[in-house]
């Protein structure tokens, strides 16, 4: 496995993953943070395209990822996942949207623990994903930074800069 750091607005994000995909994204604190593996190999070039989207992303210039991923899950999790990058952006929907999605309208506690087990965070967009009152719920990178992801976006949406 290869990994490289981001430099980010909400801090360092580890990327990492291997000539087939991006499979991991760990934010610099929070739940979701992550450490290398000794194992692991610190390359940046197999991560030149995501480097590339994120910037862009965190400049307001790119509203839909275009990478090559694998994410790690469960046969539940995953089609979780696959739902989330269904979410347009600078949008948000709840916990129990995903599982009516899904057709698992009773799940909806299984849709938050593999929402809160993303492994690839930002690009699969799990801060998109909001309480069915409207409240922030939990954040593997913290409450502070899916506020920021979620206020970038609707600035962003609101005036485009370019698609």
């Amino acid at each position: 496995m290869y990994y490289c750091y981001l430099e980010t607005p909400i801090g360092d994000l580890l990327l990492a993953g291997d000539e087939e995909g991006l499979s991991l994204v760990g934010f610099p604190e929070g739940a979701m943070r992550h450490e290398p593996e000794p194992e692991w190999i610190f390359n940046e070039k197999p991560f030149a395209a995501a480097r590339e989207q994120l910037t862009a992303y965190f400049a307001g210039e790119l509203k839909a990822f275009d990478l090559d991923l694998k994410p790690t899950g469960t046969e539940f999790q995953l089609q979780v996942l696959d739902e989330l990058q269904k979410i347009p952006y600078g949008t948000t929907c709840s916990y129990s949207d995903i599982a009516n999605r899904i057709g698992r309208p009773k799940a909806v506690r299984a849709v938050g623990a593999a929402n809160g087990r993303n492994p690839i965070p930002i690009i699969i967009p799990c801060h998109r994903v909001i309480g069915a009152s409207g409240d922030l719920t939990g954040f593997g990178g913290g409450l502070p930074t899916k506020e920021a992801l979620l206020r970038l976006e609707l600035e962003h949406s609101q005036f485009p800069h370019g698609e």
